[in-house]
């Protein structure tokens, strides 16, 4: 089993608060430390990046854009052990830029959950899936680092980077299409939900908000450009369809 005395993360937005919060309740005798831009290292949370950056296990819960500058950054202050984790939303972009950087030491995974997936199931991990697409450890490290996450409950899936855009453009991308349009569209619950509907709304608003990311899959993930193109000819085709025999 892999032990983890130490984990650094950089980045506070709402995901690296929420992992930050995860290592706290299922890893609370292990040492969390946070490097962000935003706040000021104060010896409790935050810390020097130097000093993040030589944790066993570094997380770098950043925006897709970021990624790179950030690598190029932590590169000459990793510790001689320390694993590199990717949990960004795209894997293809952010796994040539561990490998051209030569980051010696990573693991690329992507959490298909947050904390909105993460409170509705009781703020318990089980069958919450992670995707593991790429690593240079050994084959003994990456299988221990898997049974790590597997320890949680986490539903592990490996795959390679280019399968997993591909499923990513066709699931997790299309419902963030579809939660923007609901957003923008300003549609609304209603006292008379059906079911489906609730489901529908159910997906829209656990996406609507996250405009930034939206807009990096799409611009970072190969596949998402098909994905539109169908989605837009299928709308055109559908509202052609009723307004086959209206009146003028």
């Amino acid at each position: 089993m892999l032990t983890v005395q130490s984990i650094g993360i950089i980045g506070y937005g709402d995901f690296g608060k929420f992992l930050h919060e995860l290592a706290q309740v299922h890893l609370p005798e292990t040492v969390v430390k946070v490097s962000s831009s935003r706040f000021a290292p104060d010896g409790k949370t935050f810390f020097p990046l130097e000093e993040v950056c030589k944790a066993d296990i570094l997380i770098l819960s950043v925006p897709i854009s970021a990624l790179e500058e950030v690598v190029k950054n932590i590169k000459p202050l990793l510790g001689e052990n320390t694993v590199v984790c990717d949990v960004a939303t795209v894997k293809k972009h952010t796994v040539a830029i561990l490998r051209e950087n030569n980051i010696s030491r990573f693991i690329a995974t992507h959490p298909m959950f947050g904390p909105s997936s993460y409170e509705k199931q009781g703020k318990s991990l089980k069958d919450l899936r992670i995707a593991v697409c790429d690593s240079t450890l050994s084959h003994d490290e990456r299988a221990k680092t898997i049974e790590f996450f597997r320890t949680f409950g986490l539903n592990v899936l490996e795959m390679t980077p280019d399968e997993h855009d591909k499923l990513i453009a066709e699931t997790l991308f299309l419902t963030h299409l579809v939660g923007q349009i609901v957003k923008k569209g300003k549609f609304e619950r209603t006292s008379i939900d059906t079911i489906s509907f609730g489901f529908l709304m159910d997906a829209a608003e656990s996406v609507a908000h996250d405009d930034a990311l939206f807009r990096d899959v799409f611009k970072y993930n190969p596949y998402c450009s098909e994905v539109l193109r169908r989605f837009e000819e299928s709308e055109k085709e559908i509202v052609a369809s009723l307004q086959v025999g209206q009146r003028a």
